[in-house]
């Protein structure tokens, strides 16, 4: 590393060789205090993936993706990534934190089965002195990294465009989730808490989509026997089964609000007159939690613990937020951001900004 310090040139021109011996000491002092991140920058870390389901399209997306980012460019060379499955019970990921912290890793990822049940173990951890970032769910021990969606944005946003969609006057239905599931109070909550900015907008129906096909189709289809007349539905899930719905009713198309599984961005640009706006809960998130773990072992620790990712929203037209001006919203576009022959159920978008992911390798083909 070059040292502004050092300039023998002027040195020799200037004053006496005391001051440049001085100069000189301080220079190397500075330059070894600089060494060890200097240092850290080449070396390559030891990061375990605990993983406390696999039972489904995302999870398993995000595995494969994670391993990408440990091969691919930037991080290539830089990580030894080991993934450990578990059961879907909070003990069982216990167990294995406890497996994975004796064999003292640099690094712990963790999606979590609960927020605050791991606590104890991932505090042993960092005082084991390995970092640990917590992902997608994620917990609430203060010596975590916690990484995540922005989940206040997600919601606001894409009722910001149905409210646009709607020039502020319509009836709608409002799609509840799960029922009891934190992240399904705090998707509704975000749609009403903007919709309430445009009076002319009414809520005239709720169902639980459960983030299911079978079950949001059932409760739009529910909703239309019960409603003449419905302008909007603001789903949490795929969107595609609420489309069915209307058209299975012999409904009109009306604008939807879903979340960017595949199957929704090919029906969206394939369904004649179809308006849709996609949120994300990216597939990459484990890859986003190992450059943050790389970046942390570095010395390049963020200012925050609490770490948002800001996905690119998909929709079928062009929309720009007043809400959110920075937010990226891509047009959809079936081969580049969607595609017919991959699975429905792969998330999009299917790349962060710092790596290039193939459908093909997103999908596991």
């Amino acid at each position: 590393m070059m040292n502004p310090g050092i300039r023998p040139g002027a040195l020799a021109r200037s004053v006496c060789a005391a001051v440049s011996a001085v100069a000189l000491g301080a220079a190397l002092a500075a330059g070894i205090a600089a060494g060890p991140a200097a240092a850290a920058e080449g070396k390559t870390y030891k990061i375990y993936l605990s993983n406390n389901f696999v039972g489904n399209d995302w999870r398993q997306q995000m595995i494969r993706i994670a391993e990408l980012a440990a091969k691919k460019a930037p991080l290539a060379g830089r990580v030894d990534l080991k993934v450990e499955n578990v059961e879907t019970t909070v003990q069982a990921q216990i167990n294995s934190l406890n497996n994975i912290i004796r064999a003292k890793p640099d690094a712990i990822l963790i999606d979590a089965g609960s927020d605050t049940a791991l606590n104890p173990t991932i505090e042993k951890a960092c005082a084991a002195g390995i970092v640990v970032v917590s992902f997608d769910q994620v917990v609430t021990a203060p010596c975590a990294y916690a990484l995540e969606s922005d989940w206040d944005r997600i919601p606001a946003l894409m009722a910001e465009w149905m409210a646009k969609e709607l020039g502020g006057k319509g009836k709608v239905f409002i799609d509840r989730g799960l029922a009891g599931a934190p992240i399904s109070a705090r998707l509704q909550e975000g749609y009403e808490k903007v919709l309430k900015n445009h009076p002319g907008i009414e809520v005239i129906g709720y169902y639980n989509g459960e983030y299911a096909l079978g079950p949001e189709q059932a409760g739009v289809a529910s909703l239309l026997a019960a409603h003449p007349e419905v302008d909007g539905i603001l789903t949490q899930g795929y969107g595609s089964g609420a489309i069915k719905a209307l058209q299975d009713a012999g409904r009109k198309v009306v604008p939807v609000t879903a979340f960017s599984y595949n199957v929704t961005g090919v029906t969206c640009a394939e369904t004649e007159g179809a308006k849709c706006i996609l949120g994300s809960n990216p597939g990459y998130l484990g890859a986003e939690a190992i450059k943050l773990a790389v970046d942390v072992l570095d010395g390049k620790k963020p200012a925050d613990r609490h770490v948002l990712v800001y996905a690119d929203f998909l929709a079928t037209d062009e929309f720009k937020s007043e809400l959110y001006p920075d937010a990226k919203v891509q047009k959809i576009a079936l081969g580049t951001n969607a595609w017919k022959d991959r699975p429905p159920g792969l998330t999009l978008p299917i790349s962060p900004d710092w790596m290039e992911v193939t459908a093909e390798e997103a999908a596991g083909n």
